[in-house]
């Protein structure tokens, strides 16, 4: 096998909703004055026993079902979040032994926002290198463990969640090169800092960032791809804000793709707002099997990743 490929989704979101309304009357805010910012109406919020492993659970198992394959042949499991509370044992540990796999590697990634695309770039890299043939790649978060519910600035953000990919070796690669990075002088401008710490940003700064280099490097990922954006049949891009979701993509004239804007009932989820919003497109079929799809996750760190994948 020369590559890997993405056989199929899952995703899971807690029952309960907290609308923009509800939160105006927690902190002083207003519908209008969030929509007009970020493009959020609603977001998931997980109940106060409902865990980040027990979320990568659900939307694994979704997952494998929707893919048919035989879960004991399922060899790696990859996990990105940031919302662990505990050290060891990692969440991709407790998702095998909850899903009752036999031997898999077991890792989390921790690059926030950009996470699942971190990790779908180290499935694919293990595949292509022998060391594993089918693997879970998660994307988790609980945010709302560290939101700061008194600053209007950030609670309004945060939204809860889990998605899921089923990657397995093939013969023609269908996950292209990852292009990553990071911009060290800026990884403190998204944060959750000390064992009490609360989710906080440098919110203008952030998002000079992102409206100045994004298509840039949307760009170059596309080119090591070799792919265009015309060609590009959706983009997923990291569910942060509409404000910085609309305008890259019409920046990167991916004029024929269908563009992910799952932020307007999810929230911000970090690290699960990629694989949640392309879970849901391939869940309604508003993107065709085969098509090249843009995932692109960017934030916390200040670190970024990406990759075109053709869709399950």
């Amino acid at each position: 096998m020369t590559g890997s490929r993405v056989v199929a989704l899952g995703h899971y979101q807690p029952e309960r909703v907290l609308t923009n309304a509800e939160l105006a009357t927690m902190v002083e805010t207003s519908d209008e004055w969030i929509q007009s910012r970020v493009g959020i109406r609603e977001r998931r919020i997980a109940a106060p026993d409902e865990q980040v492993d027990e979320m990568a659970w659900r939307a694994a198992e979704k997952a494998v079902a929707n893919a048919g394959q035989d879960k004991a042949e399922i060899d790696l499991v990859v996990v990105a979040t940031c919302t662990a509370i505990d050290r060891s044992p990692n969440i991709a540990a407790r998702v095998a032994a909850r899903l009752g796999l036999g031997n898999p590697a077991a890792l989390d990634v921790n690059t926030a926002c950009s996470g699942f695309s971190h990790a779908m770039a180290t499935a694919d890299h293990a595949i292509r290198a022998g060391a594993a043939t089918k693997a879970l790649v998660i994307g988790v978060e609980k945010l709302t463990d560290f939101a700061d519910w008194t600053d209007r600035t950030t609670c309004v953000l945060v939204g809860d969640g889990a998605g899921a990919a089923v990657v397995v070796a093939s013969e023609e690669p269908e996950i292209g090169p990852v292009t990553w990075g990071s911009v060290p002088e800026m990884s403190d401008a998204v944060r959750i800092e000390g064992r009490e710490g609360k989710f906080a940003q440098e919110g203008q700064s952030v998002f000079r960032w992102t409206t100045t280099q994004l298509p840039k490097i949307a760009l170059q990922i596309c080119e090591k791809s070799g792919v265009t954006p015309e060609e590009l049949g959706g983009v997923v891009l990291h569910q942060a804000n509409l404000r910085i979701i609309e305008p890259l993509a019409k920046r990167l004239g991916a004029v024929n793709a269908v563009i992910a804007r799952d932020v307007i009932e999810s929230g911000n989820t970090s690290a699960a707002s990629i694989p949640i919003a392309l879970s849901k497109l391939v869940e309604r079929r508003e993107i065709p099997a085969g098509a090249h799809v843009l995932l692109f996750g960017f934030g916390g760190g200040l670190s970024y990743a990406g990759q075109i994948i053709r869709c399950p």
